[in-house]
């Protein structure tokens, strides 16, 4: 009769990283590197001085801009990285490939689901596309560096400015000097009281971004409908017909059609505005309790921004869904 041997229990070395990692955040957050309370900016920051334009448009190059281009250039190298994957037939997914796999498979099914087999092979590349978009974006933002690398600027108006010093030919701001302002040099004639404009911001948190999304989802849900429905999608909404054939209810049901089309237009607010303040108020999160304590807390705060990320992104994907479904679908008489 023979034993397992029974493992003994190892204190590894994983958490002798993390403990140090703590007790180096904490002598930097009270000693040589405290953290400062960032400047928070609704619009997209211009980047440079004069700001850096982009050419044939002639528009300034803002951070949330440089974001959405950093987030398509993920998205599509993570659709070539699949596309090498089916090609070079290994079926057996394995790591990273077998995650987004996973993923992909979960869009897929719950696509199936809600609008059936062949309107879901129509609706996934928009359905997809817009989630790992939406998903890149939201998660850039937790990416080190996004938000705090950037350009020294002069704090100028309500914002704060704190004392710069150099590191080789860059520079980092001091939070334990905030400085009044002032047009003066300070050795490295730059600033006397700085602030950083970052080279990165997420791009969830400029409107541009959510208005963008919602214009496409919404857009894409009304060709859809006029693609399976003709002009029965377009009567949803200018019923004329019910006004001379039902004078006094096709008064009713031309109203109501007149409701279906401003709910078009809420579509596009409630995409927009959902998406931004959720983001935008997490971002606020992490700068606000960032600030004041920058170990062990913003751990927690970025697990949960990570989950938050994935939800508005699977919410905005899936209404996107819903709303395509929908507009497929007769409406009234026109079913029967």
């Amino acid at each position: 009769m023979t034993t397992a041997a029974v493992p003994k229990r190892r204190f590894g070395v994983k958490r002798w990283i993390v403990l140090a990692c703590i007790i180096l955040g904490a002598y930097l957050q009270f000693g040589p590197l405290p953290t400062i309370a960032p400047n928070v900016f609704l619009p997209g920051e211009k980047i440079g001085h004069p700001p850096v334009n982009i050419p044939i448009i002639n528009q300034p190059l803002t951070n949330t801009l440089v974001a959405t281009l950093l987030t398509d250039i993920v998205v599509l190298s993570l659709g070539f990285f699949i596309w090498r994957k089916v090609s070079s037939g290994d079926m057996v997914p394995r790591g990273f490939y077998n995650a987004v796999e996973a993923l992909f498979e979960f869009l897929w099914n719950t696509a199936v689901t809600t609008a059936g087999r062949k309107n879901a092979s129509k609706f996934i590349p928009y359905m997809a596309t817009i989630f790992f978009m939406v998903l890149v974006a939201n998660w850039m933002e937790l990416i080190p560096g996004v938000d705090s690398v950037g350009v020294l600027e002069p704090a100028h108006g309500n914002f704060t400015g704190y004392e710069a010093h150099p590191i080789g030919s860059a520079y980092w701001l001091d939070g334990r000097h905030e400085l009044p302002h002032d047009e003066s040099g300070n050795g490295h004639e730059l600033c006397h009281s700085c602030t950083i404009t970052p080279y990165v911001r997420a791009a969830a948190t400029d409107l541009n971004f959510t208005l963008a999304l919602a214009l496409v989802s919404v857009f894409m849900t009304q060709v859809f409908g006029i693609a399976s429905q003709k002009m029965g999608h377009i009567t949803k909404f200018l019923n004329f017909r019910a006004l001379v054939t039902k004078p006094v209810w096709g008064a009713m049901d031309f109203a109501v059609g007149l409701l279906e089309m401003i709910s078009e237009f809420a579509k596009i607010l409630s995409f927009t505005f959902r998406l931004f303040g959720n983001i935008f108020a997490g971002q606020l999160l992490l700068f606000i309790l960032g600030s004041l304590v920058s170990f062990i807390i913003p751990t927690g705060l970025y697990l949960f921004e990570i989950f938050v990320g994935l939800i508005q992104a699977y919410v905005f994907a899936m209404l996107t869904l819903v709303f395509m479904s929908q507009a497929t679908q007769a409406h009234g008489a026109e079913a029967h």
